[in-house]
């Protein structure tokens, strides 16, 4: 940034005067907090990492981490809540879209990091100021549906970036991207949107003033419904889409999407072709290569990665030989198509037939896949994966993975749903992915167990298109495997209502599933039911897993289905029987050396003796935590802390509830969980209450409120009643001032609310 002004907004940014002015005049703002404001500034095009602010802005200097946290809410009070983006686990990020005054001559040559979440472009954008102009005035001129239509490779997606990131400052809510290409159901369009907005279900976007943009929705026409509803349920929502075909709603605006003309197209060209071969200069053969392509963005993109190796000569010399073999669409499709086909099947027909064949086969992922996966699915090895890779085939993503764009792998689709190997190889895709899931299932409560959240959260796509191809194939055995098997990760993450879906899909086709795939089914589906506060069929689904699963001798599984059965009868109020079921299940556990089962087994006694006799609950926790330790559960660790602060709260030991919440918020927080960290916030609202922080109190209660909400949860009734008398309390003291404070918790998303927890649990 060296030191010229930055503008944005009514703010400017002086490096030299380490000053921040607001409408022209100097802002009081800390020296730490400017600092971190300028580093943020410098680092806008990524995420920055809270361990390398503190070596920025307090360089050789030991920092506890809340200085961090205080610098970056004066500069959100200052600039606005949304300007720096805490991005859960990883760290902070600057999201205000600069000033053309900006002397930035480094970042002349990549567009401006687009704020609000929106994907990152590492690439610039070219022309298109004409459709920037028209998109943006539709949408600030009162249309609420606009849906840009072109012919895929058209450049819909990088357009509608654009236009989103150009009215950031005209939104006074968010900017919502919803990636569709991945997803493959109709039935899912509404989760998938409600996930990427933060809300459970899509009528919690009532009220909301925010910009959506759906991506891809060609493959997904019969969801179209669900945009209609959406408009009438949110009046002040509007709603940017990229389709191939329009959605046919009432009210929509069409925004049909043209080629580059030919000055555009040859900057574009040049611009990718330098990528690769930095040295190319201006070539008279270039405007006709554009013209052959018809200006299409991602036939030039293909065609300019060619000229590492052929001048624009010869590369338009196979163009022209190659594109009138290629041209044998359907004769109603849309010429543009024709030719976006011709120019992928010209790339296509470059390659040799053992890398065709590679090609084709990695069409089946639907999502990022890793050099393992294309080995064991697609029978390919690394020559051919770097092989598409320079043949910009396939783009690398980072740690070892690879991505088709859903433009050629739609290409790739095409031929292999015409051959003999299309259902071998979306089997060996199931069954990598079941294999990977059961690999994972004992994995998610050891000490990897962040490493293996993480590595199911990049592999969600392909689940996805595993269990869709099991219900469609009527494969219930691998269906229930599947869905039964990663139940812990669907829970963790608090998506219960997907899970749901697929759950209810699996049984249906599942008459004839063995009695170990019925019966991980019957417990996966059992915690999302409890999960929503249904106890009664929770239990009865519990039951039935416990049955089968004690028929067939599976131990483990048994012990847990007994002990989230005892939790059901806590739940109902029938203590009496969880305490038998609970006998049993500990039994069985220590019987088979099963560690991990005492300990979870002693964690469910000692919450269910919370509610009656803290001195008999907290030695069982204690023990039950000895248990997790030994085997690294991260999960239960937190667990275990949590309830133990409660019991700490009871007893008057306020300052020792508050070191353990600390400590289980910020483990939960490092793998994840959503579950345990909403019940935990619950428990800090009533430390903070005890602490004199009544405000604070209230805060957190807004947030578990709105956690509960987005997640789908019910909190248990122990944890129900601490935050029912905890409300009570508050209301009663903070009076006029309570619904403030609550509203001001309840518009927090979960990462927020557990920093603030943090910092007034300090000491």
């Amino acid at each position: 940034m060296g030191t010229n002004p930055v503008r944005f907004g009514s703010f400017e940014v002086q490096p030299e005067a380490r000053q921040l002015l607001v409408n022209g005049v100097p802002a009081k703002l800390g020296a730490r907090a400017f600092d971190v404001l300028l580093a943020l500034i410098e680092r806008r095009d990524r995420v920055v990492g809270k361990d390398e602010l503190l070596d920025l802005v307090w360089p050789g200097l030991v920092v506890e981490e809340n200085n961090l946290q205080v610098q970056v809410s004066a500069l959100r009070k200052l600039l606005g809540p949304h300007a720096v983006a805490t991005i859960p686990g990883r760290g902070y990020r600057f999201t205000v879209s600069l000033g053309a005054d900006e002397a930035a001559p480094a970042a002349a040559s990549t567009s401006p990091a687009i704020p609000h979440g929106l994907p990152e472009q590492r690439t610039r954008f070219i022309g298109r100021e004409r459709e920037l102009t028209e998109l943006r005035g539709m949408l600030a001129g009162g249309a609420r549906l606009v849906t840009v239509t072109g012919a895929g490779g058209s450049g819909k997606t990088r357009l509608a970036l654009q236009v989103a990131a150009g009215l950031v400052d005209d939104v006074r809510g968010s900017v919502i991207f919803v990636p569709l290409a991945p997803v493959q159901e109709p039935a899912l369009v509404a989760a998938t949107i409600a996930l990427a907005a933060g809300v459970r279900e899509l009528k919690e976007l009532r009220g909301r003033d925010a910009l959506l943009v759906l991506d891809n929705f060609e493959h997904l026409l019969p969801a179209a419904a669900e945009v209609s509803t959406l408009l009438s349920l949110a009046p002040d929502l509007k709603i940017l889409v990229t389709s191939r075909a329009r959605l046919r709603l009432s009210g929509e605006r069409e925004y049909a999407l043209d080629p580059l003309p030919p000055s555009d197209a040859a900057e574009f060209f040049l611009d990718r072709a330098r990528a690769v071969r930095p040295d190319l200069r201006s070539h008279p053969d270039v405007s006709a290569i554009c013209e052959r392509l018809d200006g299409l963005p991602l036939a030039l993109e293909l065609a300019a990665s060619r000229v590492k190796v052929l001048d624009p000569s010869l590369l338009l010399e196979r163009l022209a030989h190659s594109l009138p073999l290629l041209t044998g669409g359907t004769r109603d499709a849309p010429e543009r198509q024709q030719t976006l086909r011709a120019t992928i099947g010209w790339s296509y027909a470059l390659l040799e037939e053992p890398l065709q064949r590679a090609f084709h086969r990695l069409a089946v992922f639907p999502g990022s896949f890793s050099l393992e996966a294309a080995e064991v699915v697609a029978r390919t090895d690394l020559d051919q994966v770097t092989a598409l890779v320079d043949w910009s085939l396939l783009k690398p993503v980072g740690e070892g993975r690879f991505l088709m764009l859903e433009t050629i792998r739609e290409f790739g689709r095409e031929r292999i749903e015409g051959s003999s190997e299309r259902d071998e190889i979306r089997d060996r895709h199931l069954g990598f992915f079941l294999q990977l899931v059961e690999q994972a299932e004992p994995k998610l409560t050891g000490p990897e167990q962040r490493q293996w959240y993480d590595r199911l959260v990049v592999e969600n796509d392909n689940l996805r298109e595993a269990l869709a191809y099991a219900c469609e194939s009527r494969d219930g055995e691998r269906a229930l495997m599947l869905a039964g098997t990663i139940w812990r990760f669907w829970w963790n993450r608090g998506r219960i209502a997907e899970a749901s879906l697929w759950y209810e899909r699996a049984f249906a086709v599942g008459q004839n599933a063995s009695p170990t795939a019925r019966a991980r089914g019957l417990f996966g589906m059992a915690h999302m039911v409890d999960a929503g506060g249904d106890f009664e069929r929770s239990r009865a689904l519990f039951e039935e897993a416990a049955d089968v699963l004690r028929q067939i001798g599976d131990t483990r599984w048994l012990v847990l289905a007994l002990t989230h059965l005892a939790g059901t009868y806590i739940c109902l109020g029938d203590t009496l029987r969880a305490a038998a079921i609970n006998d049993e299940a500990l039994d069985l556990a220590d019987r088979s050396g099963d560690a991990r089962g005492a300990a979870v087994v002693r964690s469910n006694l000692g919450y269910m003796l919370m509610s009656v006799d803290d001195r008999r609950a907290g030695p069982l926790i204690e023990r039950a935590l000895e248990g997790y330790r030994s085997v690294g559960d991260t999960y239960g660790i937190a667990s275990c802390l949590g309830n133990l602060a409660v019991i700490d709260l009871h007893g008057g030991e306020t300052e020792a509830a508050a070191a353990k919440l600390r400590e289980s918020l910020g483990l939960s927080s490092s793998i994840g969980d959503a579950h345990t960290l909403t019940w935990s916030l619950a428990a800090a609202a009533a430390v903070a209450l005890a602490r004199g922080d009544p405000d604070a109190g209230a805060r957190l209660g807004g947030a578990v409120s709105k956690a509960c909400s987005t997640l789908g949860l019910a909190l248990e009734p122990i944890d129900a009643r601490l935050m029912t008398d905890t409300t009570a309390k508050l209301r009663e003291l903070l009076r006029g001032s309570f619904d403030d404070a609550w509203t001001a918790g309840a518009n927090m998303d979960l990462a927020a609310a557990v920093d603030l927890a943090v910092k007034k649990l300090g000491g």
